[in-house]
């Protein structure tokens, strides 16, 4: 039976597809080698005993991460949870992102919404939340102002532990 444990969770936070190189382009080097960072950190989260992984189901690298941990399953005894901002958060994904959006709400464990609709502040809230239930932090981070590096500072002061794959370090 599958027991929540804060310290085996582990969150995610990274930039939307057209904030990466190559506009996120799946078929770009540079993406590629995002995907495989992403999927080694993943990886060696399971192997050091983390057994939750929680996504707040962005296009992008939440979606990876997501799709990531869902092929990870068939390696490892551990669990997904989807955490949407508000009611209806992805409904205006379109093509591969509303195929996969769905795939990882249909495949996980616990879905947890914030917001009963779009308000001001609730993709922070979204952010601290999954932030408040992990105890590391994957991230794919670059701009230092963005939603993914507020995330970051918010886990830093929680005591959460970060590990940052730049994607500037992958453009190919």
């Amino acid at each position: 039976m599958y027991t929540y444990d804060r310290e085996k969770a582990v969150c995610f936070t990274g930039h939307r597809p057209e904030k990466l190189p190559d506009g996120g382009n799946d078929s770009s080097t540079s993406v590629k080698l995002i995907k495989s960072l992403l999927y080694t950190e993943i990886d060696a989260a399971c192997a050091e005993g983390y057994d939750t992984f929680i996504t707040g189901m962005q296009r992008g690298v939440d979606l990876w991460a997501g799709e990531i941990v869902l092929e990870l399953m068939n390696s490892y005894d551990i669990h997904l949870w989807g955490v949407l901002p508000y009611k209806g958060f992805g409904s205006s994904f379109r093509d591969k992102d509303r195929w996969l959006y769905g795939r990882i709400i249909d495949s996980s464990d616990r879905v947890v919404t914030i917001c009963d609709r779009y308000e001001p502040g609730c993709m922070n809230r979204r952010n601290e939340y999954m932030v408040d239930h992990s105890s590391l932090l994957i991230a794919v981070m670059g701009d230092t102002r963005s939603g993914s590096a507020s995330t970051v500072r918010y886990a830093a002061r929680r005591g959460v532990e970060v590990r940052n794959i730049d994607p500037g370090m992958c453009m190919g």
